[in-house]
């Protein structure tokens, strides 16, 4: 990091009080000028924007809880060990900020392989998940009778089965397979949980679906595959979408099963290599860890709050139609 950067960044943290008031401040003075714009500056605006001030004030108080966390792990990425266990303070920087713990993370440990294998498994999963739910999902939506729903229940039921009581199986014919220490074990077996839900999933959006359409397209020349390629799936989209998120999130955290199956540090992911690094018996290197959470939870954050509306109308429609 050049030194002008690293001499701006440290500005900020050490003013960090000023510049998130000043940023409320500027969204305050902003909403109220374009309020004023729109309907006239007038006594009945006026007595309007006072009523709303205990609203704002309400979610700008809820806003700052749910953003306190990531904000607190930002802050104690650069924070040195004496600022963080003596007169300590989440939000005040008392000594300089440094670099230290983040060059720590990055050359000290494995933490890029945890990132790199983490990445590979996750897309990987995904693809799998995708090419045997799909289908499955879309099948299930379209039998009918009470086979296809009783079909569907029975999947997301077996989605419930906890880790707990499968890994010791899991690991004997990962061990048969000769894919022990090896990221082959992983992709083969979290498909086993993201599959299940992901056909109850698509299950119920591919429902919401008129099959009306489908119908159209087969007079207009369609074959039941073309009719799914070209009419269904452009539909689905939401609920494919939330299949993505779902499962890539799902590879980030587990543990038992990484924990389990790989022994070798740089061919683990990270949600086992980060704390079997950083926690050593009852030393816990804070603000690595901290580091390392954040940069995994921004952008997984973004991608949640980028694909929102689609997330819940995925989840939804197939909640309600499922």
């Amino acid at each position: 990091m050049s030194s002008l950067l690293w001499s701006a960044l440290i500005f900020l943290l050490m003013n960090f009080w000023w510049f998130l008031a000043g940023a409320i401040g500027v969204a305050v003075l902003g909403r109220i000028i374009y309020r004023f714009r729109v309907f006239g500056l007038n006594s009945k605006e006026i007595r309007y924007i006072i009523r709303r001030l205990p609203f704002y004030a309400l979610v700008g108080g809820f806003s700052f809880l749910s953003v306190a966390p990531f904000m607190i792990m930002i802050l104690h990425t650069f924070k040195q060990d004496a600022d963080l266990y003596r007169r300590a303070h989440p939000f005040i920087f008392r000594r300089e900020p440094t670099l230290e713990h983040l060059q720590h993370l990055m050359g000290g440990t494995d933490y890029l392989y945890f990132l790199q294998n983490s990445l590979l498994v996750g897309i990987v999963v995904v693809l799998i998940t995708l090419a045997f739910a799909l289908p499955a999902g879309y099948a299930l939506a379209r039998l009918a009778g009470r086979w296809g729903e009783r079909a569907g229940v029975l999947m997301f039921l077996i989605y419930l089965l906890p880790p707990t009581l499968l890994f010791i199986p899991m690991f004997r014919i990962v061990v048969f397979l000769g894919l022990k220490d090896s990221l082959w074990s992983l992709i083969l077996i979290y498909p086993t949980i993201t599959v299940p839900f992901s056909v109850w999933l698509l299950q119920g959006f591919f429902k919401s679906i008129p099959i009306e359409l489908e119908e159209a397209a087969r007079v207009d020349g369609y074959n039941r595959v073309e009719s799914f390629l070209r009419v269904i799936m452009p539909l689905s989209l939401p609920g494919i979408i939330s299949t993505v998120v779902f499962t890539f999130t799902l590879t980030l955290h587990e543990f038992i099963y990484g924990l389990v199956f790989i022994s070798e540090t740089k061919l683990r992911t990270i949600s086992v290599g980060v704390p079997t690094e950083l926690i050593l018996g009852d030393v816990y290197f804070w603000q690595p860890l901290l580091a390392a959470a954040v940069i995994v939870a921004i952008p997984v954050g973004l991608v949640y709050n980028l694909f929102l509306d689609r997330l819940i109308q995925g989840f939804t429609m197939g909640a309600v139609k499922g």
